[in-house]
């Protein structure tokens, strides 16, 4: 079975009319949008609403906001305040239970989680390479780094970050971040080693991967040895901030990015 769809636009200078047959199983989440040059034109969005990003710069959820640039859809980004602890008010803990940033919400979704929106987002997006399809190796393999940026170098940081949180003796707490960096360390150092011939983490073409990984490095700067210091890694990193939705949001949320030119 179709659906028959006709509708009129008009606008200042001319009116058009148009029909089309669909079937009943077309995402009706696409729509009909006019262009600047009065061109009718078929494009996809999210929902019936522009998707809500919660945030704090330099976050979780700065991958998300990297992903949302470069998906270049429309979308709001809501201050979540750190400063005044804001992520723990019951207005966003009815958004994410956590109580930790970010949100995502879109229409009647609510997500929390920066990898579950990240791939959200990707799978809205058939044509997007942010996510491979399929069931091809590279699948498998972003599947694998994902996995490993956020279960193990991820949750390793925050440990490095609030180690106070993981002990109960407060003369620990600055061995545990020692400790911790080192760690950390070794994971890039692994990571650098897999750059060595590569452009992009998984692939040929850019990543959620490749984005988490940005983030990481951006939150390992001040480390003894960051993640700038390593011969792959750096010419990666380096490469990666040349692009302009990536500049874009280092710019809207104040990160500095002189060490990587």
């Amino acid at each position: 079975m179709i659906l028959l769809i006709c509708s009129c636009v008009r606008t200042n200078l001319s009116t058009y009319f148009w029909a089309c047959a669909l079937p009943l199983s077309f995402d009706l989440r696409y729509f009909l949008t006019l262009s600047r040059g009065d061109e009718i034109m078929l494009t996809k969005g999210l929902g019936s609403t522009m998707p809500k990003l919660y945030y704090y710069p330099k976050n979780a959820s700065l991958v998300a906001h990297f992903v949302l640039e470069e998906l270049d859809i429309g979308f709001e980004l809501v201050l979540v305040d750190r400063k005044t602890n804001a992520q723990k008010s019951s207005e966003y803990l009815s958004l994410n239970p956590t109580g930790r940033i970010p949100a995502l919400v879109d229409g009647d979704l609510v997500l929390f989680e920066s990898a579950a929106i990240c791939l959200y987002l990707c799978e809205q997006y058939s044509d997007s390479a942010l996510l491979p399809r399929g069931s091809c190796p590279e699948r498998a393999l972003f599947f694998q780094w994902l996995l490993y940026l956020t279960s193990t170098v991820q949750s390793e940081m925050m440990l490095y970050f609030y180690p106070e949180k993981h002990t109960n003796a407060g003369y620990n707490v600055a061995s545990i971040a020692a400790v911790q960096e080192q760690r950390i360390t070794a994971m890039f150092a692994l990571l650098d080693e897999t750059l060595a011939s590569r452009q992009f983490l998984v692939g040929s073409e850019l990543s959620v991967c490749d984005l988490f990984l940005l983030m990481l490095s951006f939150w390992a700067d001040d480390f003894s040895r960051p993640p700038l210091s390593f011969q792959h890694l750096r010419r990666y990193l380096r490469s990666l901030v040349l692009r302009p939705a990536l500049r874009k949001v280092c710019e809207n949320e104040g990160i500095n990015l002189d060490a990587y030119r």
